[in-house]
């Protein structure tokens, strides 16, 4: 029986291997041992009346709704807590259970509001359904009497509202914040008559540890969690399915429209990165797309302190390419290049790519994928033969150690982080290596059994540390390493690691971590069973970056962890397509698939699929491009999506180079900070606004699928091939499907990749071609796809960025959960409720010492720069170590950081940089000239407002 998407069974789906047979209303159904009879009956496509059960939700059975009859059982029990078993006979329906189910209605409707007619959940709230579905026409109980209808609304939070008067108590959301999110902020208050939802401890919503997940609204039942999108607009009335644009967890949702507004956005029960939770960016924050910043009109200029002028589409296409033709004319066809976005399709990425190199004529192409996980690419393509994690996010459900380095989940990658602590609520122990005390450490129901607070740089050093100790220990899988691994390298590696200075004790001298803490975590993450490596941009941004990628290669080989569920190396990537940019070919090396352009036989293949031919020279990166236009070579670019001058480091130089660049293209949202350097700006797309695919951090190929039409007439990869046209070089697509059909002959890993698969299967996860036609979720399965896993020497080398008498302190970077990247998407919504600005964190000590209070206005100097912030004192940093973050472009958190980078990749060093700190009453040269700058740079002709 076909049942429709979104079904709800009411109680989860068991796996268990034996099935049973019963009976239900003289239908017979079997299911899997453990599967409750009210989801059976669903599968039979039977309802069973239910107010407190939702199949997101363990069963609880307070609402009495769901009573069923079961032949030669007394009473009447409820459907969700009663397992089916073999030969059962069960009754839905009888009169019986009829009178019970209209009694139960009765108690709930004669303490409830009867304003169905205004209520914003009419024709979706499931207390009106039930209502009908149990035939209810009469209140006898009456209205009189004491009740709950004047309690108060909660309204603190800026996307949901809580109206405590239609509350029955269900405990849905509760166990919603409990179960699916993991947060614990809700409970259930008091006793008896006098039950009531609370927030923290009896606060409001919005100062209490609430993460606005949204988890809680929905499994509301009633409209007492409701969206204030939906309390203003209205229901829905259609829904389109696609993937959130912002981390690299890829959730799946479904956005509910009127016309062609967005009513809210919902996170797909059947997504499989995401299994129907969602965060607060991705679930709430996506007004953005409408805000009246947006700029939905081509402009050009002469120079950048010059008014923008709005033109048509064609001038500024054909401006725009007259000048990178004469540039390229003019200093040679070196002097231009382009830089492709993680926050834009595969197919719009694939298609900048291949501009740059047939249109262009050169391999002037990168991306910010190499700012952030380069190193990652780099370092298990090496070890492994593949540039990509090797788990699916449904992995960690299997395992036994979790081993979390340089990544904060919670804060970063949400979704994923909540199925993280479910697995460690059910008994997996955790082990955190990070030099601030991220949210994991201790949480509630979650405890770290070891933090590593390491001294930022000093990764390596750490990695090595619990390699020797698992080397030197006699904990080696020997069996794995003899089967799976060249022994040649493994010899070699060996009596690197055994040497003196990686053990613990030599370690801990430089790490900071006591030696016994370093051998404890070792001998769990060897002996605790599946053990699992989630690791983020604290593992890639440093100048070992790629060194580190390969010693954490080197552990998980060493121990046997890879090639089954529950263990694995996993990059949590930080935007939503990091993955799929580098997939496509962004970076100047190499082309799609991660062949290096100077491969003959790849050259051959791409030169005959577009006609042009392709240099066997890598081309320039962002830095060397930055470098060769203060140097005066380089002259002209094209952005896509990206905001260099705020997210790359050592701003000051950024802004220089751009400023002497002739022809600066920038195509996005917004006037950005790289657009107050830019001659032509050409007006992007959102995600609701056009069709494609994102790759998430799982290697999990999701479909994008258009919700409402281009605000400024054209989707992105339609811009892309005006400015390829207008260059000499058409471009005939006439659908992003028919990219992915070129980016499927081109590329081995996308083989079998079209839109009717993805279409059929939700999602594919690459490899997909003749060998894995449905996908790949685990990698490396009875062997790697080099071969032989490779052990490479990961000698400790200290930065170079050192501390001193002039700057004594650390700092370090990173996220939190409201606001996303650099900011431009987030800070137009009401997510700066919770983050308006970028704060230092400092210890306590550091603080004392320099006589800094909490809230005071500091100044945070490096050898490269200096900008203000205001100080924020915590423990949540160690003494000598400070942190913040860079989401807000006037706090100028890239001013400070330096030029140094990976050594393999030029993946910046954003996790280390020496600065000092001291009290100050005004703001920093740099901000002073911003604000002017900025003003100048953003001015629009005509009148017209466009500037952020």
């Amino acid at each position: 029986m076909s049942l429709q998407p979104g079904t709800d069974f009411g109680t989860p789906a068991r796996a268990g291997a034996a099935v049973v047979t019963l009976e239900i209303d003289g239908v017979g159904v079997t299911v899997s041992s453990g599967t409750s009879v009210m989801r059976a009956a669903a599968l039979a496509g039977i309802k069973v009346p239910k107010l407190c059960a939702t199949d997101s939700l363990e069963p609880f059975g307070s609402c009495r709704l769901c009573l069923v009859e079961i032949e030669g059982r007394k009473g009447t029990p409820a459907s969700c807590t009663t397992p089916a078993e073999p030969g059962m006979k069960v009754s839905t329906q009888t009169d019986k259970l009829a009178r019970m189910r209209r009694g139960v209605m009765e108690l709930y409707i004669s303490d409830h509001p009867l304003d169905c007619l205004t209520c914003a959940a009419n024709g979706d709230c499931e207390l009106q359904d039930m209502a009908g579905a149990v035939g209810l026409r009469e209140v006898r109980y009456g209205y009189a009497g004491e009740n709950h209808l004047k309690a108060p609304k909660d309204e603190s939070n800026p996307y949901f509202t809580f109206d405590a008067s239609k509350c029955i108590v269900c405990s849905r959301c509760v166990r919603a914040c409990q179960e699916v999110q993991g947060t614990f902020a809700l409970t259930i208050g008091d006793r008896g008559f006098g039950s009531h939802v609370a927030a923290g401890v009896e606060e409001s919503f919005l100062g209490s540890e609430c993460v606005s997940c949204g988890a809680c609204v929905q499994a509301c039942p009633t409209a007492t969690l409701m969206e204030k999108s939906v309390i203003h607009h209205g229901q829905p009335d259609r829904k389109v399915v696609t993937t959130c644009a912002y981390c690299g967890v890829g959730c799946a949702f479904e956005a509910e429209m009127q016309g062609n507004r967005v009513v809210r956005m919902t996170p797909y029960k059947d997504g499989k990165a995401n299994h129907g939770h969602s965060c607060v960016k991705g679930r709430f924050a996506w007004g953005y797309t409408t805000h009246k910043e947006r700029v939905t009109r081509p402009m050009i200029r002469a120079a950048i302190g010059d008014p923008w002028r709005e033109v048509s589409w064609d001038e500024a296409i054909n401006h725009a390419a007259s000048e990178f033709k004469r540039l390229q004319a003019t200093y040679g066809r070196g002097s231009v290049g382009g830089i492709t976005s993680s926050r834009c399709t595969n197919e719009e990425t694939f298609l900048v790519q291949k501009l740059i190199r047939a249109a262009f004529g050169n391999n002037n192409v990168d991306t910010c994928a190499r700012v952030c996980h380069s190193p990652t690419g780099y370092g298990l393509k090496t070890a492994f033969g593949t540039s990509a994690g090797t788990q699916d996010f449904d992995s960690v459900n299997e395992s036994d150690v979790v081993l979390v380095i340089g990544a904060n989940p919670t804060d970063a990658h949400p979704v994923f982080a909540s199925r993280m602590k479910r697995r460690l609520r059910e008994g997996a122990r955790l082990v955190v290596i990070d030099p601030r005390r991220i949210d994991l450490v201790e949480t509630p129901h979650v405890k770290a059994e070891h933090h590593l607070q390491l001294t930022p740089g000093t990764n390596v050093a750490v990695i090595n540390a619990l390699a020797h100790t698992i080397a030197t220990e006699g904990l080696m899988d020997a069996a794995f390493v003899a089967e799976r691994c060249d022994p040649a390298d493994f010899a070699m590696w060996l009596d690197f690691i055994r040497r003196p200075e990686n053990s613990p004790e030599s370690v801990a001298q430089v790490t900071g971590v006591p030696a016994e803490s370093l051998r404890a975590a070792a001998r769990l993450y060897a002996t605790g069973g599946r053990a699992a490596i989630y690791y983020g941009l604290g593992v890639t941004e440093h100048s070992q970056g790629s060194t580190m990628v390969m010693g954490m290669a080197n552990l998980a080989m060493l121990t046997g962890n890879l090639g089954k569920r529950g263990v694995g190396v996993n990059p949590l990537r930080g935007q939503n397509n990091v993955q799929g940019a580098c997939d496509m070919g962004s970076f100047p090396h190499e082309l799609s698939g991660y062949r290096h352009v100077s491969e003959d036989a790849t050259r051959a293949l791409f030169e005959a699929a577009w006609g042009r031919p392709i240099d066997r020279e890598p081309g320039l990166r962002i830095p060397n491009m930055l470098d060769a236009a203060v140097e005066g070579s380089f002259k002209g670019i094209y952005i896509q999506g990206e905001d260099i001058a705020q997210s790359d480091p050592n701003t000051r130089h950024v802004t220089a180079a751009l400023a002497a660049m002739e022809c600066v293209v920038v195509q996005d949202l917004f006037l950005n900070e790289t657009a107050s350097y830019a001659h032509v700006f050409l007006p992007g797309s959102s995600f609701l606004e056009k069709d494609g695919t994102f790759t998430n951090a799982e290697r999990r190929i999701s479909r994008v699928r258009k919700a409402v039409p281009p605000a400024c007439g054209k989707a992105d990869w339609e811009t892309t091939m005006a400015l390829s046209s207008a260059l000499g070089y058409p471009m005939a697509y006439t659908h992003p499907a028919e990219i992915m059909d070129e980016i499927a002959r081109l590329t081995p890993t996308f083989a079998g990749v079209s839109y009717a698969e993805l279409d059929r299967q939700g999602s594919i996860q690459w490899p997909c071609n003749a060998k894995a036609p449905e996908g790949t979720p685990i990698m490396h399965v009875g062997g790697f796809a080099r071969g032989k896993g490779k052990f490479v020497v990961t000698e400790y080398v200290p930065t170079d960025e050192r501390t001193g008498p002039r700057f004594p302190l650390l700092l370090t970077t990173g996220r939190i959960l409201s606001q996303y990247n650099v900011g431009a998407q987030t800070r137009r919504t009401a997510n700066t409720t919770w983050h308006e600005q970028d704060v230092l964190e400092i210890h306590p000590h550091d603080a004392e010492n320099r006589g800094i209070s909490d809230g005071d206005r500091v100044a945070l100097v490096s050898r490269a720069g200096e900008t203000t912030m205001v100080a924020r004192v915590s423990e949540r940093v160690q003494p000598g170590v400070v942190y913040t973050t860079f989401h807000h472009p006037d706090s100028g958190a890239n001013v400070v950081t330096t030029d140094f980078s990976d050594w393999a990749t030029n993946c910046p060093e954003y996790k280390v940089t020496a600065v000092e700190i001291r009290l100050t009453n005004r703001c920093s040269n740099w901000q002073e000239e911003y604000k002017r700058f900025r003003v100048a740079a953003t001015r629009v002709g005509d009148g017209v407002a466009a500037a952020e």
